[in-house]
């Protein structure tokens, strides 16, 4: 009896520090890990938008498609 015991003594620490057998630390976790994801994200697609942004061209315009057309 005394080896069935220190048996599940040991299963129960196990299972105690396991991350699926822990709904609340799992959970937490998971969480923060989202919450991490997102932001580093958001950062990344800034950063990038901000080093890659458009630069204005002066391009040529045709005289009909400007805010006051003239035609020939």
């Amino acid at each position: 009896m005394d080896l069935q015991n220190e048996y599940h003594e040991e299963l129960e620490k196990v299972q105690d520090r396991d991350f699926t057998h822990n709904w609340v630390s799992s959970s937490a976790f998971i969480f923060y890990l989202s919450v991490f994801c997102l932001l580093a994200f958001m950062l990344g697609t800034c950063g990038r938008l901000y080093t890659q942004r458009y630069e204005r061209v002066d391009g040529t315009v045709t005289e009909s498609s400007k805010y006051t057309p003239t035609y020939k």
